[in-house]
């Protein structure tokens, strides 16, 4: 028992080290939320009205960047290394979006913010791996889980508030003296730790692959707006660049949910791709079809986010549950949710269904997402954490965008008259389901290979066995 006071993720010895993770974790999170709601704001005091998804596009392309750079920077250096840099140019970053006097220099603020969120998640991971015993990895993951849920509940209601009474500006600037204090008090915990042996070699070029695949889903999110001649052409173009641009940077067989690290990266994809497609789209089918106000509308994404702190409240303090079978409750749990979602399109129910079936999806996250990080570190040798937390956080990143660019394409020909938006609701969520269920027939190849059998050896490529 004292054991466990000493190694808990809140106990004495690891207390300020998670205090500080933590603090980083829902900084960084923050701004992801509320960005959106001062952007349009900023966009009109600046004139850039015009350049308006630029800077959520660079941001999305540059994370990809940090993450690479991130896994590099964490094999060779550390953690402490790669955490300083990110906090850095995060910080950076926010300044120069804070400052900007024209929508190209805020543009630029959001991709070096960009970068550096991607530095920070990836070294988060990795000073998992090395300052945390494996018992105690579990809460710690379903801490940082509900950093990012926290956020998503109070992050556009703040920034909204800053911005209608203070300034835009204050979004930005106004995180600089807490991300400060998070690093503050991460480092001398980093500190203590051995350095890396610097033995895991640079591979630059991956960097250019992670920006072209990037630029391959903003060219595919551009393409969903148009709907015309060209957005095909976008579209195929950034299909191939996605395509390209991936396979360096994802274990190999990801695509195919090969046994072991390879399923673990592609679970992360499936379960960040279901859940916020739909909770893109739950609160504008709300809003359409049920003539739900904006906050009404909201609610039902609010009970999703209180069942995930839940479930991952809850699946810390079991830290000895088998991670690939709760990964597969996660998935079923999810799959449950996003399936009975469809009830919002029968225009006789109304949209009261979403209050509860979002929660049931909350919960597979809750249960799901920190069961990904522990299983990652159970595949994961610890010269490559680096490497492979960051093929996590991408599949995360370019899944989601990709499911939420398809929704939008569906949404769009709804708009144009093509489909009914009910219709529209339907196949999104269909696809969705398909996605999580998919999820929940893979899960169980993340576990542990069976006594005798060999474990997947490490690779470069998606599509190589």
């Amino acid at each position: 028992m004292a054991q466990d006071v000493e190694d808990g993720v809140f106990g004495r010895r690891l207390r300020l080290r998670t205090t500080g993770l933590l603090m980083l974790v829902t900084l960084v999170a923050f701004e992801t939320m509320a960005v959106g709601t001062a952007m349009p704001t900023a966009v009109a005091e600046l004139d850039g009205l015009a350049w308006y998804g630029w800077p959520f596009s660079a941001f999305l392309v540059a994370s990809l960047v940090g993450m690479v750079v991130g896994g590099d920077l964490g094999d060779r250096r550390g953690p402490r290394t790669a955490l300083l840099a990110g906090v850095s140019v995060f910080a950076a970053g926010l300044l120069t979006a804070g400052l900007a006097g024209s929508m190209a220099v805020l543009v630029g603020g959001r991709a070096v913010q960009g970068l550096g969120s991607g530095l920070i998640g990836v070294s988060l991971y990795v000073a998992a791996g090395r300052a945390y015993p494996a018992r105690a990895r579990p809460a710690l993951f379903g801490a940082f889980s509900t950093a990012w849920v926290v956020p998503s509940l109070v992050g556009p209601l703040v920034s909204g508030l800053v911005t209608t009474h203070l300034s835009w500006r204050l979004v930005f600037l106004g995180l600089l003296p807490l991300v400060l204090a998070g690093l503050v008090l991460v480092l001398p915990a980093l500190r203590a730790l051995p350095a890396a042996d610097g033995t895991a070699p640079p591979d630059p070029a991956r960097r250019w692959w992670a920006g072209l695949a990037g630029l391959g889903i903003a060219a595919l999110q551009y393409a969903g707006q148009r709907l015309d001649g060209l957005a095909v052409l976008l579209a195929v173009a950034g299909l191939v660049a996605v395509v390209v641009g991936l396979r360096p940077l994802l274990p190999a067989g990801t695509a195919r949910a090969a046994r072991g690290l390879p399923t673990v990266v592609a679970s992360r994809g499936l379960l960040a791709g279901a859940f916020f497609g739909v909770d893109a789209l739950l609160p504008l089918t709300l809003t359409e079809l049920h003539g739900y106000s904006p906050v009404a509308a909201g609610i039902p994404l609010t009970t999703g986010s209180l069942g995930w702190a839940l479930a991952s409240f809850l699946q810390g303090r079991h830290p000895g549950l088998p991670r690939a079978r709760l990964l597969r409750i996660g998935f079923g749990l999810l799959t449950l949710g996003v399936a009975g979602t469809a009830l919002v399109a029968v225009p006789g129910l109304g949209g009261w269904p979403a209050y509860g079936t979002w929660a049931v999806a909350g919960l597979g996250m809750g249960l799901g997402m920190p069961s990904v990080g522990v299983l990652l570190f159970e595949h994961s040798p610890e010269h490559r954490r680096g490497v492979d937390s960051a093929a996590l956080q991408i599949a995360d990143v370019t899944t989601a965008a990709l499911c939420v660019g398809a929704i939008g394409v569906l949404i769009g020909a709804a708009t144009a008259g093509t489909l009914p938006l009910a219709g529209a609701v339907l196949a999104a969520v269909a696809l969705l389901t398909v996605v999580a269920a998919t999820g929940a027939v893979v899960a169980p190849r993340a576990g542990r290979p069976a006594a005798g059998q060999a474990a997947p050896q490490p690779a470069t490529t998606l599509g190589s066995s």
